[in-house]
Formats: C-alpha cells, sequence, structure tokens
C-alpha cells in the first residue's frame, strides 16, 4: 500500500513535545520528519513491530486526559509501508501498521 493518512494518539509531554503513549515513552516525535519505525518489546504488550495508527481519530479504548494530568492528542500522519488490520469499533475500528511515520499536525 502507498502512502496514508492517518490519526495517531500521542502523549504531550509538559516540554510541550510529543511523545509515545506506552512503547519506547521517552522518544520525542519530531513534526515534519520520517521517522522509521522500531521494535522495542514492552512486558505486557503484544510485540507489533509498526508506527500503529487509525484512519480516524477515534479510539473509544484509549482516554485522551488521565487523572494523572497527562495530556494525549490527536495527530494527523503521513504513513508509508503500511498494512491494514481490522479492529472491532470498540478499538477505533480498522489500524494501520506503518514502517515509517511523519507527524504533519496536531488535530
Amino acid at each position: 500500500m502507498d502512502e496514508v493518512i492517518g490519526y495517531k494518539l500521542f502523549r504531550l509531554k509538559p516540554n510541550g513535545r510529543l511523545g509515545p503513549l506506552f512503547i519506547n515513552r521517552r522518544q520525542d516525535i519530531q513534526l515534519g520528519t520520517w521517522l522509521p519505525a522500531e521494535s522495542h518489546p514492552t512486558k505486557g504488550f503484544a510485540v507489533r513491530p509498526g508506527w500503529h495508527a487509525a484512519l480516524q481519530p477515534c479510539a473509544p479504548h484509549l482516554k485522551e486526559s488521565l487523572a494523572s494530568g497527562e495530556r494525549r492528542v490527536w495527530v494527523r500522519v503521513r504513513l508509508r509501508g503500511t498494512k491494514l488490520y481490522p479492529r472491532p469499533e470498540s478499538q477505533g475500528g480498522t489500524w494501520v501498521l506503518a514502517e515509517e511515520l511523519m507527524v504533519e499536525e496536531i488535530v
């Protein structure tokens, strides 16, 4: 599949930078730069190499604000080297796993 436009939920760090929700949380995500997917096996999570995104900014199983004060924001992303995975609507519908991701903007 060629380039796909999708949406991904990221943590908005206190310093204003974006970071992953669960895996490799220390990573800073740069806007406008192609980022290759990496594999970081993490206890308690299935190993699914690739950037995970959705076709719409919707993931009912994930919260956008947490009691800890952590904020999460949806960003529009461009994805390359993609595979589509059908998921239940309760998990946002179709997931996109990609070899590369570029963040375009916070939506």
